[in-house]
């Protein structure tokens, strides 16, 4: 139930954090295009950073020789 508990103040928190950064691009006074820009970066730099994550903690199977 612990859990179930933090995992849900996360989910909250989350959704706070998610919810002022957007309000707070959709206050800037720029063009529109560069809004949909800058709303996308931090969507992308965490998709990076955890493709490069798994990349580097991948586990190879060992190719063992039968002789």
């Amino acid at each position: 139930m612990l859990t179930l508990k933090r995992k849900n103040l996360t989910y909250l928190m989350l959704a706070l954090l998610g919810l002022g950064y957007f309000s707070a691009i959709s206050s800037l006074e720029v063009n529109d295009f560069f809004k949909s820009e800058i709303a996308l970066i931090p969507i992308q730099l965490v998709t990076i950073i955890y493709l490069n994550y798994q990349r580097s903690h991948r586990h190879y199977p060992s190719i063992e020789a039968d002789n």
